[in-house]
C-alpha cells in the first residue's frame, strides 16, 4: 500500500502527517528522519487498527504541485 504523507517544514523541526489515516502523524528534527519515522507511524497505526478489527482503508488521497503566477 501506498499513502499520501504530507510533509511541513517548521522552524527547527519537520512534521508530517498522513490525510487517509486521521492521528497517524511524525515530528524529527530532518526531512529524511520524518520520512523514515511517519513510515514507522504508519505500520505502527495499521497494526493497531488490525489489533482492534478497524477495517484498514484504501488509499485515496492523491499529491499535485498546482503552479500559481504571482500577480505582479
Amino acid at each position: 500500500m501506498r499513502f499520501a504523507v504530507v510533509i511541513e517544514k517548521g522552524d527547527d523541526s519537520f512534521g508530517a502527517y498522513v490525510p487517509d489515516l486521521p492521528g497517524c502523524v511524525a515530528v524529527a528534527a530532518t526531512e529524511g528522519d520524518v520520512r523514515r519515522v511517519i513510515a514507522e507511524a504508519i505500520e505502527f497505526h495499521l497494526e493497531g487498527m488490525r489489533a482492534t478489527g478497524e477495517p484498514i482503508p484504501e488509499p485515496h488521497s492523491t499529491v499535485e504541485y498546482v503552479e500559481v503566477r504571482s500577480a505582479a
